[in-house]
């Protein structure tokens, strides 16, 4: 059995959590719905807010799943509680990006603005004209956006102009030496 697998889910107030006969988690909260399938292998009881998962055999595939649906699970609690977020940092001369009501506008480097429009569940804003910021409730969904929106501008290592997490270390190369001996 997992270490982290055998930890009980403690569910806050305002939160609901609820599994069918399939093994179809839903967890409803301030911030949302979320719901995720469970494999057959684990199962998932909810009793008096705290929610416990256990394997139905020992086998090598069961022990696999055990901590990984348990910490879906304890991110979903998490996430319409208390939400997501990633900041991106924007570097270069001259690059912005704009809050355009439903979508965001980046000035960066290319011939033409490039409009990133959210998905469902996301918000995104512009706290600065360098700054881009993505909410929301899935901690899945809000990292593949910000991955999304990372993809389009990665950081270059010589001058570290393009998009980056706020949290991301990049390692400067040193640019060619100056003159000929």
């Amino acid at each position: 059995m997992s270490r982290i697998g055998k930890q009980p889910i403690t569910v806050p107030a305002g939160v609901t959590v609820s599994v069918d006969t399939n093994n179809l988690v839903v967890v409803e909260g301030k911030l949302g719905k979320l719901e995720q399938k469970i494999s057959k292998l684990i199962k998932v009881e909810v009793n008096n807010n705290i929610v416990t998962l256990t394997t139905v055999n020992a086998s090598k595939e069961a022990n696999s799943m055990h901590g990984l649906y348990r910490t879906l699970i304890q991110n979903m609690v998490t996430g319409v509680t208390e939400g997501y977020s990633k900041t991106l940092i924007i570097n270069g001369v001259g690059y912005k990006a704009f809050d355009k009501g439903d979508h965001i506008q980046l000035n960066i480097g290319f011939s033409h603005p490039v409009e990133v429009r959210p998905v469902e569940g996301i918000k995104l804003s512009c706290p600065s004209v360098t700054e881009v910021k993505v909410e929301g409730a899935s901690k899945e969904l809000v990292g593949q956006v910000a991955a999304n929106i990372r993809a389009i501008k990665p950081v270059e290592p010589y001058h570290a102009y393009g998009i980056r997490y706020s949290d991301e270390v990049v390692i400067r190369k040193e640019g060619k030496t100056a003159g000929k001996k």
